[in-house]
């Protein structure tokens, strides 16, 4: 079981950190399907994620995927921190931080309602909305979008919702919504595996603080096959077609809420 665990996060992982979705969405209901407790569940895939996704981002960076480096620069002294901190962050950094920091609100109400929203209602809504992200996405392939703050905070708010709630859906709607917001793809597969690492970070601090029944025991399998999947999945952005891999993105998120829905309804 403990090596069918470590591929499973491997492969799943290597999906997510190449395509910007796909690891909890999928891996939560194979682990259901193995016979694990719902709740015991997400911590552990969250804490996997962070771990994971903290060096796949290095990765990114590494290989050009998305500029992560804060600039030497001397602090001037009228300067507040957060002035200091805007002009020697890069924009794929600061766009991270703001899908984090703006994903609590979602984050937080998503865990305090974990234990009482009805699993058919939070499925059915989960599928239909990356079905229709998917879609969209695919349909607008050559439309250039205008960059837009609000529409990202918006779709930050949402996905951390989703993957407080159900440790899945926060992939295809911040990497869909960054593409729909005006973001190169590959910054955007980029960018959200790193707020989705601080994402996940903020998630688990909230299920220790409400003493959540946490099964430790998958912990280690899923941290091995996630870790392990995290430069392949990096170089494999990096080498990949920008069209190619959006239209991939777009695919992957149209299959997942399709195989959602059909859970939910067959």
């Amino acid at each position: 079981m403990g090596l069918l665990i470590i591929l499973l996060s491997f492969v799943f992982e290597y999906i997510d950190s190449s395509l910007g979705m796909g690891y909890g969405t999928s891996l939560t209901p194979i682990l259901l399907l193995l016979g694990f407790n719902p709740l015991g569940i997400i911590p552990p895939i969250l804490l996997a994620q962070l771990f994971a996704g903290s060096l796949a981002s290095l990765m990114h960076h590494y290989f050009g995927n998305a500029d992560f480096k804060i600039k030497s620069r001397p602090k001037h002294k009228n300067d507040s921190w957060l002035q200091h901190f805007k002009k020697v962050a890069p924009e794929n950094l600061k766009l991270a931080l703001l899908l984090a920091l703006g994903g609590i609100l979602g984050t937080l109400a998503a865990v305090l309602i974990a234990v009482n929203v009805s699993p058919f209602f939070l499925k059915l809504y989960i599928g239909i909305l990356i079905l229709v992200m998917g879609m969209f996405i695919l349909l607008t392939l050559n439309k250039k979008f205008k960059f837009s703050w609000k529409k990202v905070s918006v779709f930050s708010t949402l996905a951390s919702f989703n993957k407080g709630l159900s440790g899945g859906g926060y992939g295809p709607i911040i990497t869909g919504g960054q593409i729909l917001s005006g973001v190169h793809s590959k910054n955007a597969v980029a960018i959200t595996t790193l707020a989705e690492s601080l994402t996940c970070l903020i998630a688990l601090i909230l299920y220790f603080i409400i003493g959540a029944n946490i099964d430790w025991q998958l912990a280690p399998y899923l941290l091995i096959g996630g870790i392990a999947s995290a430069p392949v999945s990096a170089y494999t952005v990096k080498i990949i077609n920008t069209r190619r891999l959006s239209v991939a993105i777009a695919l992957i998120a149209i299959f997942i809420g399709a195989i959602t829905l059909v859970r939910v309804l067959v």
